[in-house]
C-alpha cells in the first residue's frame, strides 16, 4: 500500500490516513512500520525510525485531534480544548533534525519529530488564512479534507484519481442512462 499526499499540507495528509470515516472506516496507520513509511513519503524523515505501538497510538491520537479542528473550523464551530491542547502541546516538541549530507537534505527523528512536525503545519494552517480555504471532498463517502489553492477557489475534490474522476464517470453514466430513458 502507498500513501496519497492530495491535501496540500502535512497535517491534513496524516488525517486522510484514516479514510471513508463516516461509512466503513479504513486504516491506513494499521502498525509501526505502516506509520514509519508513512513519514518517510510525506517528507517529515528521509529514513523510517524504530517506531513502536505506542507511538503509533501517539500520531493516530494527533491525526484524530487535527480533524476534528479542520472539520469544526469548517463549519464555523468552536474547537473541542482537548483536541488544541493536544496539537499545541506536540507543537512544542522536537522537529526533525536537518543535516545537510552529500547527498543532499537528511531529515532523522523519531515519533515525537514527526508528531512535531505535524502538528506545527496544522498550527500553520489552521491558524493562517489557509484555513478559509480547507475543504471536505464532495464525494459524498470520502471524507478527506484539503487546502483549496485553486485560483478560482472552487476545488471540489481531495483528488481526481481517486474521487473526482468517480463522481464525474458516475455523473456521465447517469446522464447516458437518462438520455436513454427519455427516447
Amino acid at each position: 500500500m502507498s500513501f496519497v499526499f492530495v491535501s496540500g499540507d502535512l497535517a491534513l495528509d496524516l488525517a486522510g490516513t484514516l479514510k471513508w470515516r463516516r461509512s466503513e472506516p479504513e486504516e491506513l496507520l494499521r502498525t509501526p512500520a505502516d506509520l514509519a513509511r508513512w513519514a518517510v513519503e510525506a517528507g517529515v524523515l528521509t529514513e523510517e525510525p524504530a517506531l513502536d505501538v505506542a507511538d503509533l497510538r501517539r500520531l493516530r491520537a494527533l491525526r484524530e485531534a487535527v480533524y476534528r479542528l479542520a472539520t469544526h473550523g469548517m463549519q464555523g464551530l468552536p474547537w473541542p480544548g482537548d483536541d488544541l491542547r493536544l496539537v499545541n502541546e506536540e507543537a512544542g516538541g522536537t522537529p526533525a533534525r536537518m543535516s545537510l549530507t552529500p547527498s543532499g537534505v537528511a531529515r532523522t527523528g523519531d515519533a515525537g519529530a514527526v508528531a512535531a512536525d505535524v502538528a506545527r503545519s496544522a498550527v500553520r494552517l489552521l491558524g493562517g488564512i489557509d484555513a478559509l480555504r480547507v475543504r471536505e471532498c464532495g464525494r459524498e463517502a470520502c471524507t478527506r479534507v484539503f487546502v483549496d489553492r485553486s485560483r478560482a477557489g472552487n476545488r471540489q475534490w481531495c483528488g481526481m484519481e481517486e474521487c473526482g474522476n468517480r463522481v464525474k464517470a458516475a455523473n456521465y453514466r447517469s446522464r447516458k442512462s437518462r438520455a436513454s430513458t427519455d427516447r
